[in-house]
C-alpha cells in the first residue's frame, strides 16, 4: 500500500483509506495528499477477523460521491482476500452479507465510479469475481503477490 501511496503522491492524487474488518468499516484516512500522514495511519492497521465487505463498499460509495461533488475523480480499489461474511446490520450471515455487497456493487456501478477488485486470496474467489461483475470493475486475482507486483498491477490497471 505504501508503494501505491508514494506513486499517488508523485502524481499529486488524493488517497483515502477505508478498512473493513470485524463488524464495520472505518475511514482511517480522509482524502489527502500527505504521504507521511497516510503511512502513519497504515502502521497500526490490523487484519483478520470478519469481513464486512458491504460496509466497506457502502463507505467507499459515500466517499466516492462526496469527492466527486468536490470536483475530484474517484476510483475504488478493493483489496481483499475473501468474500463478505458480515451483513450490513452487523450480523454474521454470509448469505445476507453477499446480497448486501452485490446490491452496493450495482449501486456503485450505476453511478459510474470506476473500480478494481484485487483478489489476494491464495486461490481466486468466485464470489469476488462475481462482485467485480456487479461493480463493472476489473477483477485481478493476485494469489501470493508481493508488494511490488501488487503495486505494478494496480498502476497498470488504473492507467497510472
Amino acid at each position: 500500500v505504501e508503494l501505491l501511496l508514494a506513486a499517488a503522491y508523485a502524481r499529486r492524487d488524493h488517497v483515502a483509506l477505508i478498512a473493513f474488518r470485524g463488524r464495520t468499516a472505518e475511514l482511517l484516512l480522509p482524502p489527502t495528499r500527505s504521504l507521511v500522514q497516510t503511512k502513519r495511519r497504515l502502521s497500526g492497521l490490523p487484519g483478520g477477523g470478519g469481513t464486512p465487505l458491504a460496509a466497506g463498499l457502502r463507505m467507499a460509495f459515500d466517499l466516492g460521491l462526496q469527492t466527486r461533488s468536490r470536483g475530484m475523480t474517484p476510483t475504488i480499489a478493493l483489496l481483499t482476500d475473501g468474500r463478505g461474511n458480515i451483513a450490513l446490520d452487523g450480523s454474521p450471515n454470509r448469505d445476507l452479507a453477499e446480497a448486501d455487497a452485490q446490491r452496493l456493487a450495482r449501486l456503485i456501478a450505476a453511478t459510474g465510479i470506476p473500480a478494481l477488485v484485487l483478489d489476494i486470496a491464495n486461490r481466486p474467489q468466485p464470489a469476488l469475481k462475481s462482485l467485480s461483475g456487479s461493480l463493472d470493475a476489473t477483477y485481478l486475482p493476485l494469489p501470493r503477490a508481493d508488494a511490488h507486483r501488487l503495486s505494478a498491477v494496480l498502476h497498470a490497471a488504473m492507467g497510472a
